[in-house]
C-alpha cells in the first residue's frame, strides 16, 4: 500500500480506537492516539521527524500543537478531534506524504464544526481545482495563486484572519521541500508548479481557545501533466467518531 493511502487508513484506525475506548473506558487521550500511530509507522517501517499532532478541541486551534508524555488532553463524547500526521518510507529516496483529518466524538455533529469544517473544505477544494484546470489547459499555475484562490474563499466566508499559514508546502524527499510552496501569506511565491512535483494543500481556520479546522491532502503533478490527489477518499465531511 502506498504511504499516502496507508496515512488515510491509519486515521481511521485511530478514530476506530477512539471510538471502542468511549464505549468501553468513557474516554482516551491526545498521546494514547499519538502513539498508536507511531506503532502503525513501526508496523509498516515508516520513518517520521516528529510525532503526530493529535490535538483536541482548543489544542486543534494551535496549529503547531503536538502533545507529549507529560502534556495531553483527555479526548470525551463530545470532543472535537483533529489528527495530523507525516511519513515516508524509511529510506533516503522516500517520498513524504502528509494529510489531516478531522472528526467529532459523538454520533452526530453539532453545527458549528460542521460550519468551519465545510469553509476549509471548499477552500482546499478550490486550490485543487485550480490547479488541475491550468494543467488541463495547459496553462501555468504559480505558488501563490493556489494560495489565494483558498485564502479568497475563507476571507468571502468572513474569516480571514483566522486562516494564519500558507496553504501549503513542497514535498519531496524532504517534508518541506524546495519547490513552489503555496503562499501569498509568508511570503508570495511566484515560482511557477512544474510536472513531476508534490505538494501539500491544507487551509484552516483556528478559532483560538475553541477549536481549528484544518483539512490537508497530498497533491501529485505526473511527469505529463496529469494532476492526482495522492492518499484515496478526500475527507467531504467531518467525521461523526461514534456513529
Amino acid at each position: 500500500m502506498p504511504v499516502a493511502n496507508a496515512l488515510t487508513h491509519i486515521v481511521q484506525i485511530c478514530f476506530d480506537f477512539i471510538k471502542s475506548e468511549i464505549k468501553e473506558k468513557g474516554e482516551t487521550n491526545e498521546f494514547r492516539i499519538q502513539q498508536l500511530i507511531m506503532t502503525e509507522f513501526e508496523k509498516r517501517g515508516y520513518f517520521t521527524d516528529h510525532s503526530p499532532i493529535v490535538a483536541v478541541n482548543a489544542n486543534s486551534a494551535n496549529p503547531h500543537y503536538s502533545p507529549d508524555a507529560e502534556n495531553f488532553a483527555p479526548i470525551k463524547e463530545g470532543d472535537f478531534v483533529l489528527i495530523d500526521l507525516w511519513a515516508k518510507v524509511d529510506a533516503d529516496d522516500g517520498v513524504w506524504s502528509d494529510i489531516t483529518w478531522t472528526g467529532f466524538v459523538g454520533e452526530t455533529i453539532p453545527d458549528k464544526y460542521t460550519k468551519i469544517f465545510n469553509i476549509v473544505r471548499d477552500a482546499r477544494d478550490a486550490a485543487f481545482n485550480l490547479v488541475t484546470e491550468r494543467f488541463d489547459k495547459k496553462k501555468p499555475v504559480f505558488g501563490f495563486e493556489l494560495d489565494q484562490v483558498a485564502r479568497d474563499v475563507i476571507a468571502k466566508a468572513g474569516y480571514a484572519n483566522y486562516f494564519i499559514h500558507r496553504t501549503g508546502h513542497s514535498i519531496t524527499t524532504e517534508l518541506h521541500g524546495s519547490g513552489p510552496h503555496l503562499d501569498n501569506f509568508e511570503t508570495k511565491d511566484e515560482r511557477q508548479v512544474l510536472p513531476a512535483t508534490s505538494f501539500s494543500i491544507e487551509p484552516g481556520i483556528y478559532l483560538t481557545g475553541d477549536f481549528g479546522v484544518r483539512s490537508e491532502i497530498d497533491v501529485y503533478i505526473h511527469p505529463d501533466g496529469k494532476v492526482e490527489q495522492t492518499g484515496g477518499k478526500r475527507q467531504m465531511e467531518l467525521v461523526a467518531i461514534l456513529s
